[in-house]
């Protein structure tokens, strides 16, 4: 299925039901005075947040949300039945806008969260609520407000625990194929990866964490170039950064270090939360160079960024330290919530 991760839809909360003008007629009862029943609540909707929903994708072909309109009064005192909720179903991750000012109205972050977001309208009063010493035939009746209606923006962004960030055709794709079962395209050229993917990481029968692969980023991104800029965000609720160097790339004309400088400028120029979290370096497709060679080869370019954080030497491809960066990986995830529980 393809990843869908922005959407824009109506929803419509229901009337109020309108209050009813009744008076009571029984035989040997004359004049028995006013029974209009109030009219019922109209429905809401609700966004909630789904486990078994992983896109937005269905709201491409359903936009239009609606709940059910409240039921009018009745004589002899009868309420009108309240109008139900609609409940749409969303991922968790979702952020809410306004589509038309842009101002946020939630974000649903686990499942089982919801999100009022179109008021049903208030119920109409019937005409026994009018009557009083004064006045013992009240004509009047109110009517149901109206329920609201707005258009939302919904924003997608993947709960994962590690980003991949890095140029095209860095290996990040080869990577989560090789350490997870989700199976992205993969090519000998930039920019097989059109769309995020996630893929869950099992070190052992007890312990995982879920993985994002996004399209690559390149010079430019941060200003609307490419697809980098409109999945960067997918990474903001990610622990840790791995950033993927080709150590030894042969269509590029950019170094293995010019290409770094240029992600890590993208990522500064984009949000300065997304750059001060934790990075990683992982020197990718060591496959391609001699094996006496990777190791000085490797730490001239660690040497020549000026790298001080860690740094692992892999080949996606043959699966070659993979194992040993992903329990380093689950590790530092454990020990980083630890750390976050004992806080609190």
């Amino acid at each position: 299925m393809k990843f869908v991760d922005e959407a824009v839809i109506r929803v419509e909360a229901g009337d109020g039901g309108n209050g009813a003008v009744g008076f009571r007629r029984e035989k040997y009862i004359p004049k028995g005075g006013p029974d209009g029943g109030d009219g019922g609540d109209g429905g809401s909707v609700y966004l909630v947040a789904t486990e078994n929903v992983n896109t937005l994708v269905d709201f491409r072909y359903q936009s239009v949300h609606r709940a059910q309109r409240g039921q009018n009064g009745m004589a002899r005192n009868c309420t009108g039945k309240k109008g139900e909720d609609c409940l749409v179903p969303v991922p968790p991750g979702t952020l809410v806008c306004e589509a038309e000012t842009g101002e946020v109205l939630g974000e649903l972050v686990k499942a089982g969260e919801r999100l009022l977001v179109a008021q049903g309208g208030f119920h109409g009063l019937g005409n026994t609520r009018f009557k009083s010493s004064i006045n013992r035939t009240p004509m009047q009746a109110t009517k149901g407000t109206p329920g609201e209606h707005r258009m939302l923006k919904l924003e997608l962004t993947l709960i994962a625990d590690v980003g991949l960030l890095g140029l095209p055709n860095a290996g990040k794709s080869s990577l989560i194929r090789a350490v997870s079962s989700a199976r992205p395209k993969v090519a000998d050229y930039p920019f097989t990866t059109l769309h995020p993917n996630l893929g869950v990481v099992r070190v052992d029968d007890l312990r995982s964490f879920v993985i994002a692969d996004i399209p690559g980023v390149i010079e430019g991104a941060a200003e609307g170039a490419g697809l980098g800029l409109q999945f960067l965000k997918h990474l903001s609720r990610t622990g840790l950064l791995l950033h993927l160097i080709d150590v030894m790339p042969y269509e590029s004309m950019d170094s293995p270090v010019s290409s770094a400088r240029k992600i890590i400028q993208e990522v500064k120029s984009w949000s300065d939360d997304l750059a001060d979290k934790p990075r990683w370096l992982v020197l990718n497709k060591i496959d391609r160079l001699e094996s006496d060679s990777v190791e000085q080869h490797c730490q001239a370019i660690v040497d020549e960024l000026e790298w001080q954080g860690p740094v692992f030497k892999v080949s996606a491809l043959r699966g070659e330290g993979t194992r040993e960066l992903m329990f380093a990986i689950m590790n530092f995830l454990e020990d980083r919530r630890r750390c976050d529980s004992e806080q609190k």
